[in-house]
Formats: C-alpha cells, structure tokens, sequence
C-alpha cells in the first residue's frame, strides 16, 4: 500500500527544497566570494612583493653600474694621466727637434757660406794661374826686360808666388771647414731624424691612449645611460607601489593626505631621497622608521638605536627582544607596525577614534620621503609602546 501525500505536505516538501538549495546557493556564493578576497589579497600581496622585487633588482643593477662607472672613472684618470704625461714627452722632443733643426740650419748657412768663398777663392786663384800662364810663354830675358829692373822681376815672381800660395791654403782650410760642417750637419740630420722617430712613438701611444679614453668615455656614457633609465623604471614602479598601498590604506578604511609636515621634524628637506644618510637611531632619513623614531623621541619616551636591526616590520619583534611591550589594541603615542609587504611600515598613532579606527602620521607611505596623515582601521596592526 502506497502513501499519498495531501496538499499541505506537498507545498511544505515543495518550500522545504527550495529553502535548501537557497541555503546551498548562498553558501556557495560566500565560500567563492571568501576565496576570491583571499585570493585578490594574496595577488595584492604578491604584487607588491614583485614591485618591491623589481625595484631591488634595478636598484642592484644600478649599485653595480655606479661601481663601474666608478672603476670606469678611475681607469680614464690613469688614461688622462698617461696621455699628459706622453704629451709632455712630445712637448720636450718637440722642443729638441726644434733645436736640432735650428742648429741644422746653422750649419747649412754656414757651408753655403764656405762655398761661395770657395768659389770666390777659385776664380781668384784662377786669374793667378791665366796670369802665370801667360807670363810662362815668356822667356826669362822677355820677363827681365819687361821689367823695370831685376829686383823688380824678383819682387813680381815672389809676389806671385806669395799669391798662390795663400790661395791654395785658403782654399784648403775653407774646404776643410765645409768637411767638418758638412760632417756636423750630418750627425744633426741623424739627432734630428732619432728625436722624430721617438716623437712619433711617443705620439702613437698618446693616440692609443686617447682611443683607449674615447671608448671609456662612451662607456661610462653608456652606463650613465643604464642608470638614468633604471632609474625612471623605479620612480614609475614607486608611483605603482603609491597607488597599491593607497589601495591596502582604502581597503583598511582610511584615505592618505599628503599635507605639509608641521611636526619639526627635523630631516624633512634633506636631500637626494632616498639616502643614507642616518639619524641619532641609525635610521635612513625620510623613511618612515626615521620620523616614528623622532616621534617617540620627541614626546620624552627611550627610542634604542635600532640601527642595522632590519627594516620596520622587524620593529614589533625588536620591541619585545628590548622588553618593550606590544600591543595588538592601540593607544594615542603608540607606534603601529605593518608587516606586509618586503619592508613593513610604521606609523605614529595621532588619536583613537571610535569605531575602532585611529588617525596616524608618517612619512614615506607613497615610497617619496613625503610626510602624510591618514584615518585608518586600527585592525591588522602591531602597536610598540614605547616608555
């Protein structure tokens, strides 16, 4: 026998079903909404984490370039060095040559010279010997009876004689002169040619040097080039990781202002950003751990030198190893800790507001050195009480 269901009973299964597949439908939606705002926080995380990644690999990358851009720099002092020196090399043999040249032309002046009185001697002696010639077709009685007397005759062929002779010495010492010029002359041309050769040589490894400068010029232009753009990709990655922690801030419930820091804090205009230049507690200028330092220090609380103790996320861990207490509820004077992301990030707690917010401030929350203030929820922070 089959049981029959009434009318009631039927609507009532009829509800009952659709009660539960709503039930099931809903918690399936909540479970896929739960995975996704894991998921999209974990790609959030992620994200920043690739961001931070991509900015220490350029920031390496640079650290390297400007190491060899500093060896780069050094090698073209040597080179600069050498060059001036090879030049002052070429500078004195210059001058040598000159000299020599000079000299040369000294000597050559002079055989010139030795040779036109050579030749001038040679016509003379030339005239005396026509002259001998003619009186030697003569007779000796034709020479007598030409002459006014014989001592007369005596006199003319010693005198001849006397002309000749110092003639032909003259012209002897002056070509012995043009020898030893001609000979001096010679071994000047040869200084002349040894001292081109060296300059020349000299002149080549000065050409080798400027060559060998040219390309470490243009290699330091190079990398100058490389840094300037990895650079620009930091500055463009910082804006992204502005914006992503703006987002993290706004998903917290709280909107960055960016005013003009009226705190006095003391470091707000040094220069370049980011430095590494540190404070009294070993902190970097301009970063966040920096002015939360100086805060606690202004307001008369013991701020340790955490120099070299990591980044901010490692402040609540450090707090506590210094007996310092940690809290996960905040007061006014607390410092919050944030451990996401590569380095963390703290802030100083302005005020507690209700509803389970706090207004903080800050410096380098867009990764610009810049001081902001911001309402945020006081949930997922660390708080150090610093006394």
């Amino acid at each position: 026998m089959s049981y029959v269901l009434t009318p009631k009973e039927k609507l009532f299964k009829k509800n009952t079903y659709k009660f539960r597949t709503r039930v099931l439908h809903a918690g399936l939606l909540a479970v896929t909404i739960f995975y996704s705002m894991i998921t999209l926080a974990s790609s959030q995380a992620a994200n920043g984490q690739s961001l931070q990644q991509q900015i220490n690999n350029l920031n390496a990358q640079n650290q390297q370039s400007q190491s060899n851009a500093s060896a780069l720099d050094m090698e073209a002092a040597n080179f600069q060095d050498t060059i001036n020196a090879l030049q002052a090399q070429i500078d004195a043999q210059q001058e040598r040559i000159n000299e020599i040249g000079q000299k040369r032309n000294e000597l050559q002046a002079q055989i010139t010279e030795a040779e036109a009185e050579i030749a001038r001697q040679q016509v003379i002696l030339g005239k005396n010997i026509r002259a001998m010639y003619l009186e030697g077709d003569m007779s000796t009685i034709e020479m007598i009876a030409t002459s006014k007397s014989l001592s007369h005759y005596l006199d003319k062929e010693q005198y001849r004689s006397v002309v000749r002779d110092t003639i032909k010495a003259t012209l002897d010492t002056i070509k012995e002169l043009k020898v030893s010029l001609t000979a001096q002359k010679v071994e000047q041309e040869r200084l002349l040619s040894e001292q081109q050769a060296a300059r020349d040589q000299v002149a080549a490894q000065r050409n080798e040097h400027s060559r060998l400068l040219g390309l470490n010029k243009s290699e330091q232009a190079s990398i100058d080039a490389r840094i300037q753009s990895n650079s620009s990709r930091i500055a463009a990655l910082r804006k992204q990781q502005a914006a992503e922690n703006a987002r993290l801030q706004r998903r917290n419930g709280g909107t960055v202002r960016n005013v003009p820091d009226t705190t006095g804090y003391p470091w707000a205009n040094v220069e370049p950003f980011p430095n590494a230049f540190p404070d009294p507690w070993g902190m970097y200028k301009r970063q966040c751990v920096s002015y939360t330092a100086w805060k606690v220090y202004k307001n008369g609380k013991d701020m340790p030198y955490w120099g070299g103790r990591g980044n901010a996320k490692n402040w609540a861990n450090n707090a506590r190893a210094d007996g310092i207490p940690v809290f996960t509820s905040p007061q006014k004077g607390d410092i919050a800790v944030s451990t996401r992301g590569t380095y963390g990030h703290v802030m100083y707690v302005e005020e507690v507001l209700s509803g389970g917010r706090i207004r903080i401030s800050q410096y380098n929350a867009g990764w610009d050195g810049r001081y902001s203030e911001a309402t945020i929820s006081s949930a997922g922070y660390e708080y150090v009480r610093f006394r």
